[in-house]
């Protein structure tokens, strides 16, 4: 008796029962995996060319497609499988006359989930579905496991980025936000070029920590046996090539911050910097619209798009403000570094910021912006005139030498770009990463270490020039109206899967 439950446990188990359809393929000599098979025809291109034939029409057009089985319904001598290829589903309308009985009943033991080619005439059924009726069905590749039967809409999320393979087959959204994602990137690399922006590649491993304030990941070269860095930005490198004598460059590519995971922050992300000889913060102010508008074209075929429920306007120039005048105007006081230190704390306690004692001045204003205005911003805002403590690669203003001529790009309450009027002054340039040592000091594993070969360049002459740096990540969430980093990422990080 155990011996016959085993026997039907076995047999229920539908990836055991497709484990023995493919051992009987291999015993009778035929390949479950094919090695090829020419497609002539997209299932989309299918549907646009022949919107017009009737119901019950027939065509002598011979095509070949090919997809994965989405469905199959059996009605005694004809089978209805719905295929799905890169662009759109089709219907394979299988007559046992035209395949063969033995064909016919091979075709019959295929499983969803199935890779197939099809080869045959376009015809339009009676009911009015658009279909190819084959002559002949190769099976391409025999899927083991069954697809779920209900994995839209599945509650665990974390399901669905593991396993984006089947997240992709189920929920065609899902592919449509990624194919938007790469359109946004062509785009983006185009608007580039056409601006006159030469495409280059700068190193993933740096020797010393550089270009951004933040964590790194660290590593070791085994080759050179030292510590390197896996970049936290590409600045330092970019701005090199300026000096080199290239006027316009531009890298989109990824960057590491060994930090925390949250709605809009993954370790591993992907920017566009670009860097242009001769300009300042107006000239990348006009850059950073152009990029933004290039993409949500390429995104949404307009210059508009929703985000959770807000309309955002790419059309228009793009509002302008300080962060001392939105950050007075919201606490509705002043602001700024005409108060005293202990003014400016005493109002950040208040608004339930845990301060520092480090903190001077500039970094209390930027706490005070990030506790009060953030979050506030809907339409797309460029936030000038940051302090210079945050802020020790930009120039300083020259009305105001506490602050920076420097903008950060604020939409529906998220930072998407960041720019400034590049410092390239080697004394100035130094006396900062100095300071940034001093914090390194005092316990800031975010501060950035001294590079001596930076300020060496610098000190052969830089030309003025603006740079900037966008979040290609965020920017496709907003275009795309998803809320979460990871609904933008292919294979978000995640914990190891206990199998």
């Amino acid at each position: 008796m155990a011996e016959q439950l085993e026997t039907q446990e076995v047999i229920d188990d539908p990836i055991e029962v497709r484990r023995n359809k493919r051992q009987a393929l291999i015993d009778a000599g035929q390949s479950p995996y094919a090695v090829r098979f020419d497609v002539s025809d997209y299932c989309a291109d299918l549907e646009a060319r022949y919107s017009e034939l009737e119901d019950g029409a027939e065509t002598e057009d011979r095509v070949a497609v090919a997809g994965r089985i989405m469905a199959i319904r059996n009605q005694g001598k004809v089978a209805f499988i719905v295929i799905r290829d890169a662009t759109a589903d089709m219907q394979l309308f299988v007559r046992i006359n035209n395949v063969g009985e033995e064909a016919f009943a091979a075709i019959k033991d295929l499983d969803i989930g199935d890779w197939v080619g099809a080869e045959g005439v376009v015809i339009r059924t009676r009911r009015g579905q658009l279909s190819v009726s084959p002559e002949k069905v190769t099976l391409l590749s025999k899927a083991l496991r069954p697809l779920p039967e209900k994995f839209h809409g599945l509650a665990d999320k974390e399901t669905r980025y593991r396993q984006r393979y089947v997240d992709l087959i189920m929920n065609p959204e899902v592919k449509d936000t990624f194919t938007k994602r790469f359109k946004i990137a062509s785009a983006l690399r185009r608007f580039c070029e056409d601006e006159g922006y030469l495409e280059v590649e700068t190193p993933m491993l740096h020797p010393i920590m550089g270009g951004a304030t933040a964590k790194p990941f660290t590593a070791h070269f085994n080759a050179l046996d030292t510590e390197v860095y896996l970049r936290v930005a590409p600045e330092l490198y970019l701005k090199r090539l300026l000096v080199g004598g290239f006027e316009r460059v531009f890298e989109m590519n990824r960057c590491f911050r060994n930090e925390g995971m949250d709605l809009t922050h993954n370790p591993e992300f992907t920017t566009l910097e670009a860097y242009c000889a001769y300009t300042d913060l107006r000239g990348m102010m006009d850059f950073c619209e152009g990029a933004f508008r290039a993409a949500c074209q390429a995104a949404n075929g307009a210059l508009q798009c929703t985000y959770q429920g807000n309309v955002i306007d790419f059309e228009k120039p793009f509002r302008r403000a300080t962060m001392i005048e939105l950050t007075s105007e919201a606490a509705g006081e002043d602001v700024s570094f005409s108060r005293s230190r202990d003014e400016l704390v005493a109002l950040a306690k208040r608004h339930g910021i845990e301060v520092q004692d480090a903190w001077g001045k500039g970094k209390l204003i930027s706490e005070l912006f990030e506790a009060l205005v953030e979050d506030n911003i809907v339409q797309p805002t460029f936030v000038t005139e940051h302090p210079l403590e945050i802020s020790p690669l930009a120039k300083k203003l020259e009305s105001n030498p506490e602050l920076t001529d420097r903008f950060e790009l604020f939409i529906c309450g998220h930072e998407y770009a960041n720019a400034f009027s590049e410092l390239n002054d080697p004394v100035d340039q130094a006396e900062r990463f100095a300071a940034q040592m001093e914090a390194k000091a005092t316990g800031d594993e975010e501060a950035m270490d001294y590079d001596q070969d930076y300020i060496r360049a610098l000190e052969y002459g830089m030309p003025p020039a603006g740079g900037i740096g966008i979040g290609i990540d965020r920017m496709v969430m907003l275009l795309t109206d998803n809320p979460s980093i990871r609904d933008v990422l292919l294979f978000p990080h995640m914990r190891p899967e206990a199998l």
